[in-house]
């Protein structure tokens, strides 16, 4: 697999702070998952990270945190059952959120062979899996907030370049484009966005909140 695109510096040290909301984390643990170049890059951050916490000051507890954290030890911890990881086009962090396999995901049809499925993340950003047949495009579009696609299977072009697996489109209000899959081998993306799609025609906007696209 030959990654082209990769998580930018800006996402990258939001990751490793631990303040993008699950949908974005999920699509960047992912990625990270798959590119040797961006989780060298996020070890680095995480060293740099510890490092800044060795130099800070140390505060002092309140009272009773520690009999707080020791009797949370003591508890007895449920565990969910391992997930069954049979499909390679979902890696460990994707697997656990779909459970296991693409074709067990919950798929809902948007129109022209287009299916979604909407993960279960917290927060107001949303986290779907896509799955476009080969040679269907997306409706043109613009977007009012920041929204990444991650590949996972086959190929997208737009007006920008190639997106093949393994690659990360990052789109934010500038851009306005018109995925279009590759013809062959259907494209699977995990995408996730923090406001609505911003359509130029009129039938998808009317099925928009429908969708929650």
């Amino acid at each position: 697999m030959t990654i082209r695109h990769h998580v930018s510096d800006a996402l990258l040290t939001a990751y490793a702070a631990g303040s993008l909301p699950e949908a974005f984390s999920l699509v960047v643990a992912t990625h990270l998952s798959l590119c040797d170049e961006c989780r060298a890059r996020a070890g680095a951050l995480d060293a740099v990270g510890g490092s800044l916490m060795e130099e800070t000051a140390p505060v002092a507890l309140s009272e009773g945190s520690l009999a707080s954290v020791m009797a949370r030890l003591d508890r007895q911890i449920e565990r969910p059952a391992p997930v069954r990881r049979a499909d390679p086009r979902a890696p460990t962090p994707l697997a656990d959120y779909v459970g296991g396999r693409l074709e067990d995901v919950r798929w809902r049809a948007l129109g022209g062979g287009v299916r979604q499925a909407i993960l279960p993340t917290g927060g107001e950003a949303i986290a779907r899996l896509l799955w476009i047949p080969g040679g269907q495009a997306v409706p043109d579009h613009g977007h009012r907030g920041l929204e990444l696609t991650l590949v996972l299977q086959g190929a997208f072009r737009d007006e920008t370049d190639r997106f093949g697996a393994g690659d990360l489109e990052i789109a934010d209000q500038e851009l306005e484009h018109t995925p279009v899959a590759e013809r062959g081998l259907d494209c699977i993306c995990l995408a996730a966005t923090d406001a609505p799609l911003r359509f130029n025609s009129f039938l998808p906007k009317l099925v928009q909140p429908f969708f929650r696209i």
